[in-house]
């Protein structure tokens, strides 16, 4: 029996002509229509994530023409429609390529590692009791604004797949900014800071040498902003040896 560590999964590219497409379909209608096509010929249709098809889920992550999601900006490959081409384009699609992101089979790879980052610590386990007023904790605007602006983060790991490091920062950043801007995150902030680095560390993740890859593709534009509150909480957290 061979050692699993040692074996290895080869891909390749594979040319399909999608007949019949059009420009109202959505990409993900067209990789339906290959698939319907590829099943009629008795041929094993290409597997591809999707779930909520709305740019909600994250779940349709792929590479589209050397660009995570596509060429759109602040879209997911779901929101990408094939007006965006003309008839006769080569469209190169592949999976996200990150070591934090094993490939499963063909379009789909395993993005857990996000998963257990956020059960690290992304997260607040105190014990608050019931729903506060909602005037009773006053927050300056601007910080709620910008913590609602990284809760938008719908973890796809569009950044990781831009990133040259195939770095997960941007992602970590803004679940770990958005709690440490808001006061019901406060009391684990430290904590959190450095069980959430530590495991994107553990997932194989590479260092952000701030590109900025990660901002330019995100589907929600998150800014790199969260990567230096990030920092901040860390080296604070550092200090006080938590």
């Amino acid at each position: 029996m061979a050692d699993k560590n040692l074996l290895q999964i080869h891909g390749k590219f594979v040319d399909y002509t999608v007949e019949n497409a059009n420009s109202h379909m959505s990409f993900l209608e067209l990789l339906d229509l290959l698939n319907e096509q590829l099943i009629k010929k008795g041929e094993e249709p290409v597997e591809f994530d999707n779930d909520c098809r709305e740019g909600i889920c994250g779940s349709c992550s792929m590479v589209i023409n050397g660009i995570p999601h596509g060429p759109t900006k602040e879209s997911a490959t779901c929101q990408l429609h094939m007006r965006h081409y003309n008839d006769g384009d080569t469209i190169i699609v592949e999976p996200f390529r990150a070591k934090g992101f094993p490939i499963i089979k063909d379009l789909v790879v395993d993005r857990s590692a996000f998963d257990r980052i956020i059960q690290a610590g992304g997260y607040n386990s105190v014990n608050v009791g019931s729903a506060p007023d909602a005037n009773s904790i006053l927050i300056p605007k601007d910080k709620a604004d910008m913590a609602f602006d990284f809760a938008a983060c719908i973890g796809c790991g569009a950044c990781v797949a831009a990133c040259p490091n195939s770095s997960a920062s941007l992602f970590t950043a803004a679940k770990i900014s958005q709690l440490s801007l808001l006061p019901q995150g406060h009391p684990e902030r430290y904590r959190r800071v450095i069980r959430m680095v530590e495991q994107m560390e553990k997932e194989g993740f590479g260092d952000c040498s701030n590109h900025g890859e990660c901002e330019a593709v995100c589907p929600k534009g998150i800014s790199i902003d969260a990567i230096s509150i990030m920092r901040r909480e860390y080296f604070k957290a550092m200090l006080k040896n938590v």
